[in-house]
């Protein structure tokens, strides 16, 4: 397994359209598996394949504290049940050092791939449905910050540039 180099915004690589999976493979577990490390690592609990620039619909996540509960969504498609809304301060290792409080939609169906190719369905609540929508969110081209006021989102972008050049020199 590898670690993997985590894009920050606002590097543009972000905003590119993560394309299907076609076939799960080898090479797409080795994916997986270097995603999970790289997440851990980071740490975090949830990371789309974008992040990495890896520009491919794959997404895992492990929400439980011991990190016992690894969970990846190959091609994923999301579907609001119902209009009921849950906000929640979220981060993002790709913008690191910063939480915000966004809304989502509270009770969603989740259709996906697992690691080996098999279809599955779940329908998560709370943090779980908050986490695959945020990573899923990734996968277009969307971040967090996106959900914010252009106001915030340039402070954090002026601050994470900043950064940057300073680790830079």
């Amino acid at each position: 397994m590898a670690l993997l180099e985590i894009l920050e915004f606002p590097d543009p690589r972000l905003r590119k359209v993560a394309e299907p999976v076609k076939e799960v493979d080898d090479g797409i577990r080795k994916i997986i598996d270097d995603m999970f490390e790289t997440m851990y690592n980071a740490p975090g609990i949830g990371l789309a394949a974008t992040q990495v620039n890896i520009h491919r619909q794959i997404i895992v996540i492990d929400v439980s504290e011991d990190q016992s509960e690894p969970r990846v969504f190959i091609n994923p498609e999301i579907q609001v049940v119902d209009q009921d809304l849950f906000s929640y301060d979220e981060g993002c290792l790709s913008v690191p050092g910063f939480y915000e409080t966004v809304e989502r939609p509270k009770h969603v169906t989740v259709k996906a791939l697992d690691r080996n190719g098999e279809a599955f369905e779940i329908h998560p609540e709370g943090l779980l449905a908050v986490c695959i929508q945020h990573e899923m969110d990734h996968l277009s081209g969307k971040l967090f910050v996106d959900y914010i006021s252009p106001m915030k989102r340039d402070r954090i972008r002026k601050k994470l540039e900043k950064q940057h050049r300073l680790q830079a020199s």
